[in-house]
C-alpha cells in the first residue's frame, strides 16, 4: 500500500500543472460509463481485452497484468536469482531470429497476388476453359493428347508458362528437355544433370540413397570428375562433410547453389535465345471445337419408353378414341 501511495505522489508531482484537468476527465469517464447501456459496456470490455491480448509484453518482460504490481527492487533481485546465462543466450537467439525474419506489408502481398492472378488468368482452365474442348464434358480427348508429358509440338500456352518462372520450366518434362538442349550448346549441361541427380536422391528410394550419393560424388564433385560442377569452397566442404554420413538431404546446399546459378545466368539467356523463340513461334494454338452433349442426355433410337410416358400416351389415345366415338354417334343421330 505504501508503494502505491509513493507512486501516486510521484505521478501527482509530474503532472501537477494539469492535475485538475486529469481529475475532471476521470470523473467524466466514470459518469459516462455509468450511463452506458449494458450492451455497450460489454463491447468496450471485449475491445479492451482484445487490445491487451494483442499488445502483450515481449517474451521475458515483466507482465503487470499476470503478476501484479511488485516493487522493482524485489523483481530485479528475483529475476537475477532465477535467470542464468542459458536464459540470456536463449533470449539473444530469439531476438536474432526475430530481427532476421522477413516481414512484408499487406499491400505488397496483395499486389503480388493480383500480379500472379493476372499472369495465370489465361492459363486457368476454370476461368478460360480448355482448348480445343473440355474432355470431362465432351468426348474429345485432344486436350490430353496435346498436353501429354512428351509431344512433338507443344501448345503455345505451355511454352509461355516456361517464361513465368524457372520452376515452371523445371517442373515440365518437355521444358526441362529443351533447357538441357540449350545448356549442352552452352557447355554447361552438367548443372542440370547434377540438379536432377540431387532430386533423385531426395525423392528416391531410401535403400539406394548411399549408392546414389556415391555416384553423384564420383560424377560431379570428386577431383577430376567427368562432369565437375562449379561450387564454392564453403559449400563443397559442407557437402563433403555430410557425405561421410549420407542421408536424403545431404546435397541440398550444393543443389541450391547450382539452382541459383542456372536461374540467374542460364535461364534469362535461354528465354532470349533463338531456341526458345522458335519453339514459341512453332507452338500449337488449338481452336475451340463444338462441344457435344453428355452421353446420358442423348435420345437413343431403340430405347424403350419410360412407364410415365407410356401411361401418358395411353391416356391420350383413349381420349382420342372417345372423342371419335362421340362424333360418330352424333352424326348417326342427325341423319
Amino acid at each position: 500500500m505504501e508503494y502505491e501511495k509513493e507512486r501516486y505522489r510521484q505521478l501527482h508531482k509530474r503532472i501537477n500543472h494539469t492535475w485538475d484537468f486529469v481529475v475532471m476527465q476521470a470523473r467524466e469517464q466514470l459518469r459516462a460509463s455509468k450511463q452506458r447501456r449494458k450492451a455497450d459496456r460489454i463491447v468496450l470490455e471485449c475491445q479492451e481485452q482484445a487490445y491487451w491480448l494483442i499488445n502483450r509484453p515481449p517474451p521475458g518482460a515483466h507482465n503487470m497484468l499476470d503478476m501484479g504490481l511488485l516493487k522493482p527492487n524485489n523483481y530485479s533481485s528475483t529475476a537475477m536469482l532465477n535467470q542464468n546465462s542459458d536464459y540470456y543466450k536463449r533470449e539473444i537467439d530469439t531476438y536474432k531470429r526475430a530481427l532476421g525474419r522477413n516481414r512484408v506489408k499487406s499491400s505488397i502481398c496483395l499486389e503480388g497476388f493480383v500480379k500472379y492472378s493476372e499472369q495465370y488468368h489465361n492459363h486457368d482452365p476454370i476461368m478460360q476453359g480448355c482448348l480445343p474442348s473440355n474432355p470431362w464434358i465432351s468426348d474429345d480427348t485432344s486436350h490430353w493428347t496435346m498436353n501429354a508429358a512428351m509431344v512433338n509440338t507443344p501448345t503455345r500456352l505451355r511454352v509461355e508458362r516456361w517464361s513465368f518462372s524457372f520452376m515452371e520450366l523445371l517442373n515440365d518434362i518437355m521444358g526441362r528437355r529443351e533447357f538441357m538442349i540449350y545448356l549442352e550448346k552452352e557447355f554447361s549441361g552438367e548443372n542440370l544433370c547434377f540438379w536432377q541427380a540431387c532430386e533423385d536422391i531426395r525423392h528416391g528410394e531410401s535403400s539406394k540413397i548411399i549408392q546414389k550419393v556415391e555416384e553423384v560424388y564420383k560424377q560431379f564433385l570428386a577431383p577430376g570428375a567427368a562432369r565437375c560442377v562449379n561450387i564454392d569452397s564453403k559449400t563443397m566442404d559442407k557437402t563433403l562433410e555430410g557425405i561421410r554420413q549420407p542421408h536424403r538431404f545431404v546435397m541440398d546446399d550444393a543443389q541450391m547453389h547450382i539452382y541459383f546459378l542456372m536461374k540467374k545466368d542460364s535461364y534469362p539467356r535461354y528465354l532470349k535465345s533463338d531456341l526458345y523463340k522458335n519453339m514459341l513461334a512453332k507452338a500449337l494454338v488449338p481452336q475451340e471445337t463444338k462441344k457435344s452433349v453428355f452421353p446420358f442426355m442423348r435420345c437413343q433410337r431403340h430405347a424403350s419408353p419410360s412407364p410415365a410416358k407410356a401411361v401418358t400416351q395411353g391416356t391420350e389415345n383413349n381420349g382420342q378414341f372417345k372423342e371419335a366415338g362421340q362424333a360418330a354417334t352424333n352424326s348417326g343421330t342427325g341423319s
